[in-house]
């Protein structure tokens, strides 16, 4: 059984850490609310046998959105036909085409065989499935309503495969546009440029600093290949390895909220994925404290995540939920705070959430339909701009050199 490194406050606000043993995040949350003290971290100990399953699980990254889809869905639809949960796992574990997932279910299929819970089989892969669908699969098996539980959540994973898709989409065609644009700019520095620098060697000719640094680049590329292409494997690997960091990711999420034309469809997209994952998790009967405590993992955001982290901490004071989105009505439009503030009122919370997300979902999508035509003014200025300081800079001296004949 995983173990769990704990920090949390006690009831008289002191806080202290602890190693809880249990079967999986969900039940730590529970121990936790249990004693009526409030969790603020949570790490999983990561010391594991070295050739167990759970230590290969590290391999099962390459299981993508759609399969998990399909699993999902086809174990709902099995388990409302009345077969069992080992039966409908074996079932999918043949049926699958993918080598990871099916040595996965093999072994989800094995761990339910001896007893366990499905949840507790699916969070010994909790690097593969997300907290999201191990918290509703939980869900469902405490209120006895396991089918619908993965029938909604295969909706909820789904919904958010295809905004990512139509997201990537729209981003598509800058991106191969810019990448076209510095591959003639690197072919023209490495075989026009050559041939222009050597006319102006012969001429004689004073040179203007532009003019001067396109040459020096032209003659590093046409020098040193290998050693240009070293540097360019280098600075991308430690690009992608900086993203990666806290800082670097940080960063990018700073930068998507200021970016103009992206900040408006990262706003709405973390607010769609937000209530989305809220009534997907309130519907199933997860309480509101456990189920903004997920949502905040399954954000990626981190301006998101501290907003949801001070939302969790107001709930448990007896604050409402709204008031926390209330407050940063430049991360959650005002709609969101006053549907969940109506929702508080009625008692429809989950419902007025699943009509939040699909509203922001349906302005997500006509957003990315129409980003291209969005992007392409930008695109012209960027290629105008680099074209244009090229041609200057080997223009320029070209006419210096007719104008003192």
């Amino acid at each position: 059984m995983p173990k769990y490194h704990v920090s949390a406050v006690a009831k008289d606000n002191k806080p202290y850490e602890e190693i809880i043993e249990a079967p999986d995040r969900f039940d730590v949350y529970k121990q936790v609310r249990e004693r009526g003290d409030h969790l603020t971290s949570l790490t999983e100990d990561q010391k594991k046998s070295l050739f167990s399953l759970d230590s290969l699980s590290v391999i099962f990254q390459g299981v993508n959105a759609d399969e998990k889809v399909v699993l999902t869905r086809n174990l709902a639809a099995m388990l409302e036909a009345g077969l069992t949960t080992s039966r409908a796992l074996s079932v999918m574990e043949r049926q699958s085409k993918n080598p990871r997932l099916k040595l996965i279910l093999k072994s989800i299929t094995a761990e339910v065989g001896r007893g366990s819970p499905l949840s507790v089989a699916f969070s010994k892969f909790d690097n593969v499935f997300s907290p999201l669908l191990i918290s509703m699969v939980r869900a469902g098996e405490e209120s006895g309503k396991l089918s619908e539980s993965l029938r909604v959540v295969s909706t909820q994973m789904e919904k958010t495969s295809t905004l990512k898709k139509k997201i990537r989409g729209a981003l598509m065609y800058p991106s191969v546009v810019l990448f076209a644009m510095i591959i003639i700019g690197i072919l023209m520095l490495i075989y026009v440029v050559p041939t222009l620098t050597q006319t102006f060697e012969e001429l004689g000719t004073e040179l203007p600093p532009t003019t001067q640094v396109i040459i020096a680049l032209s003659n590093f590329l046409s020098t040193s290949p290998l050693l240009s292409f070293s540097l360019l494997v280098a600075v991308t690997v430690g690009g992608v390895v900086f993203i990666r960091t806290t800082r670097g990711r940080d960063l990018v999420d700073w930068l998507m909220l200021k970016t103009p034309v992206i900040q408006q469809l990262v706003v709405e997209t973390n607010s769609a994925r937000t209530a989305r994952t809220l009534s997907s998790l309130l519907s199933s009967g997860v309480d509101m404290v456990l189920a903004i405590a997920i949502t905040k993992d399954v954000l990626q955001n981190k301006a998101y995540q501290a907003v949801l982290a001070e939302a969790e901490a107001g709930v448990v004071k007896g604050k409402n939920l709204s008031e926390s989105f209330g407050n940063h009505p430049n991360l959650y439009p005002p709609l969101v705070s006053e549907m969940v503030a109506v929702g508080e009122e009625t008692g429809r919370l989950s419902g007025l959430l699943k009509e939040t997300a699909d509203f922001y979902e349906e302005s997500v999508e006509q957003q990315t339909k129409d980003l291209s035509t969005i992007i392409e003014p930008f695109l012209m200025l960027i290629i105008g701009a680099g074209v244009g300081f090229f041609a200057i800079s080997m223009i320029a001296p070209i006419y210096s050199l007719s104008n003192s004949i």
